[in-house]
């Protein structure tokens, strides 16, 4: 049975008011990701306490970076359930983990942070690994803007 959206509204909010994209689907999830050129980070969002202490705040930390995909998306683990096991499918050869952060560029995951990867870390060191990601397979801001144009 899915967790209430009483319970989980101000979660899901913690990422859309840094502009991460609801994906509460599994079309909205192949079409944010495969329509989408570039980088892609997919945020399995969780109710659990690394996903409020450690990994949203990170992901906020991580997002304000110079150097960062172009789109960002979100499913709910508990509540957007099927949203969820497809953008866990393109986590290819990697067990589900919530939450996670995947990083997919032109369709592929090239960048994974599972949960274990979360629960012992801070939401700075998780910004820092982000970040690190980002600079390795994602272009400036100021190119992507200027690529569009």
């Amino acid at each position: 049975m899915p967790y209430s959206e009483m319970l989980i509204k101000p979660m899901r909010e913690d990422l859309t008011r840094l502009g991460v994209e609801e994906t509460r689907t599994p079309e909205a999830v192949d079409a944010a990701i495969q329509n989408t050129a570039g980088a892609v980070l997919v945020i399995v969002n969780s109710v659990c306490g690394c996903a409020a202490g450690k990994a949203r705040p990170g992901i906020a930390q991580a997002l304000q970076h110079n150097v960062r995909p172009g789109k960002a998306i979100t499913v709910f683990a508990g509540a957007d359930i099927d949203a969820t096991e497809r953008a866990r499918g393109y986590f290819k050869g990697y067990p589900p983990s919530s939450p996670s952060i995947g990083l997919m560029k032109d369709g592929k995951l090239v960048y994974l942070m599972e949960r274990y990867q979360i629960e012992g870390r801070s939401a700075e060191q998780i910004a820092r690994e982000l970040t690190a990601a980002f600079d390795k397979f994602c272009a400036p801001v100021q190119q992507q803007t200027a690529a569009t144009n």
